[in-house]
């Protein structure tokens, strides 16, 4: 199972068009945030931190809508906060569906199984399900005990409706490369579409800072694991939606600065800047506004502290498929090979200009085709 060619073709003829227009920043996907309000308390969290008065608010479906029409991206993530707990999420995804944007609608599916009639199964939209990690991990970074199991069961019953469903997967200190990799088999045999999988990101606002990884152990991890993707039976077939050079880079073997225009955020403050991750960098009234009045060359990991440890797969994703489009041999030999997993990793403070241009700018990753049954092997 992979992502469906009509959703590749969808963004790929958007991206085409951003280059015919000579556009040189634009999104891929907006990241539409309703709500910060959340049944869960997770430690890493950094959106909950707000009074009650904020934690109230709610965008309306007619803002939602206007986002939607103004940011003109294909793919519309609909994160949070839990948006379920959003008494008219129905109704912003039937807009959205019906304009014909795909939307991967975040939960940690404590409310899934419930309000699943709500949602009608469609080619443009995908239950995109928070599990970090195994039972034990999930549970723990969620702080509450049966999450992972009662996940499990919406995504069963998701899958059996005729849903799409993908995993969203956030890793934190202190995780091992053999429970990752257990964890991705046994999403394989769970039959989700896709997973996304990344380290956390050290939001300012999270209750507990020490969950986080930094740079150095996060590429140590993930070589951990693609080295056990390779020798532990065979060459495992994860579905991983991601480029094979993000992958890479994850490993310590691409030096990249991220793309934070790609994945523009809307929420009950407006538009943040720079990115959907940084919080505290101020809002722009309109989505034109924050293209144009936001100080790009000021965000980075060679250009601001509070990027420095950031591997996210939203900023740096779009970055590592425009250098694949740049060097396909390059990209289609790590994908071939997998990520080496071994010898020494790149400097990380090497400054790497970001893609500025129509011409250079990235495809995102949904309309390449890595959540395949591609073979994650290492070397």
């Amino acid at each position: 199972m992979s992502i469906p060619f009509k959703q590749k073709l969808s963004v790929g003829a958007y991206v085409v068009k951003q280059k015919l227009l000579g556009n040189k920043r634009y999104p891929l996907v907006l990241m539409l945030e309703p709500l910060f309000r959340c049944n869960l308390a997770c430690a890493g969290c950094g959106k909950i931190d707000h009074p009650e008065d904020v934690l109230d608010k709610r965008l309306s479906v007619a803002e939602c809508m206007e986002a939607v029409d103004e940011c003109g991206a294909p793919v519309v993530s609909i994160p949070g906060g839990e948006p379920l707990l959003h008494k008219e999420m129905p109704e912003i995804v039937r807009g959205i569906v019906a304009r014909r944007k795909f939307v991967y609608l975040c939960t940690n599916a404590l409310l899934l199984k419930k309000r699943m009639d709500d949602y009608t199964p469609s080619p443009y939209l995908t239950f995109s399900v928070h599990l970090d990690g195994d039972r034990e991990r999930h549970d723990e970074a969620v702080c509450q005990e049966g999450v992972f199991d009662r996940a499990v069961e919406a995504i069963q019953l998701a899958l059996a409706r005729g849903f799409r469903v993908s995993v969203n997967c956030t890793l934190f200190n202190g995780e091992t490369s053999e429970r990752v990799a257990a964890f991705l088999d046994h999403l394989v045999e769970l039959g989700v579409e896709a997973a996304t999988i990344s380290p956390g990101f050290s939001y300012e606002r999270a209750p507990q800072q020490h969950v986080f990884l930094q740079r150095q152990a996060t590429r140590q991890l993930f070589r951990d694991i693609f080295k056990l993707g390779a020798t532990r039976r065979g060459a495992r077939k994860w579905r991983l939606n991601h480029s094979s050079l993000y992958l890479d880079f994850l490993a310590g073997n691409q030096n990249y600065q991220c793309t934070p225009w790609g994945s523009p955020a809307r929420n009950v403050f407006g538009w943040q800047k720079p990115c959907y991750l940084m919080a505290d960098e101020g809002y722009a009234p309109s989505f034109a506004a924050l293209m144009k009045d936001t100080p790009w060359e000021k965000y980075g990991s060679s250009s601001n502290p509070k990027c420095a440890q950031c591997m996210a797969h939203c900023g740096y994703e779009p970055t590592a498929v425009n250098a694949a489009m740049a060097n396909p041999l390059k990209a289609a030999w790590v994908a071939l090979r997998g990520p080496r997993t071994d010898g020494p990793m790149v400097d990380n403070d090497v400054p790497v200009t970001p893609p500025n241009s129509a011409r250079e700018y990235p495809v995102h990753l949904m309309m390449k085709a890595p959540a395949e049954e591609t073979q994650v092997t290492g070397r």
